[in-house]
């Protein structure tokens, strides 16, 4: 039955969707290095809007850092306000 299911899957969605469903089951196997390919990519998007905003008063080594900086302190905080919620989870 399961079988079936799989296979109807496979020939109705297209090859990109279930790439990235196969992604996904990788990340309960590898977390940290999909963990990090997500960072850098997120940070595609942050480091030139810190850049645009501070103008030549930067390096775009510096935005790309001061970026990167963020995305770390964002997931502390949430991994933070997770402990401070589920204290017995961990």
């Amino acid at each position: 039955m399961i079988m079936k299911r799989v296979n109807k899957f496979r020939q109705v969605m297209p090859v990109e969707l279930i790439d990235g469903v196969e992604l996904l089951q990788q990340w309960q196997r590898n977390p940290l290095p999909i963990g990090l390919f997500l960072m850098m990519c997120l940070n595609l998007v942050i480091a030139p809007a810190v850049y645009a905003s501070a103008g030549e008063a930067i390096t775009r080594k510096a935005a790309w850092a001061i970026g990167i900086l963020a995305l770390v302190i964002l997931g502390l905080a949430i991994y933070l306000f997770a402990v401070i919620l589920q204290p017995e989870r961990f």
